[in-house]
């Protein structure tokens, strides 16, 4: 019985053409509130992280000088002076606390006038006598 190779060749060829399209990477999906809150909360422990970071650098910093001039001492070499620079600032433990839920923009008040009219804002008065009209060049 002979097969048909060019029914099976044509499907393999349409199958490793598709791969790459049932492979695609998606886009991710619609930020939900919740996952905006926990990537503001990352974001902060990544900054506080750094910060912590930096800290034990400087201690790490002050520990070499130290040991560098107690060494030169010892040896009698010359110290240099020291140079100043601002002291270690430990930022204490991570506290997160989210940011208040922005207002929409009907509730903060954007499309209300600043204070509630007690009366029309029409007059006695003509417009003639309030906007009296330029006269015209002739």
């Amino acid at each position: 019985m002979k097969k048909p190779t060019l029914s099976l060749n044509f499907c393999a060829l349409v199958l490793a053409l598709a791969a790459p399209v049932a492979w695609a990477k998606l886009p991710p999906p619609a930020a939900t509130p919740e996952a905006k809150a926990k990537a503001a909360e990352a974001a902060a422990k990544t900054a506080w992280t750094a910060k912590v970071d930096a800290y034990k650098l400087c201690q790490a910093q002050d520990r070499v000088a130290a040991k560098y001039r107690a060494s030169a001492a010892s040896a009698a070499k010359p110290v240099p002076t020291a140079v100043a620079t601002p002291p270690c600032t430990d930022p204490g433990p991570f506290a997160y606390t989210p940011p208040p839920d922005a207002k929409p923009i009907e509730a903060a008040g954007a499309h209300s006038p600043a204070t509630t009219a007690a009366s029309p804002p029409s007059t006695t008065q003509p417009d003639a006598a309030v906007n009296p009209a330029p006269k015209k060049a002739q």
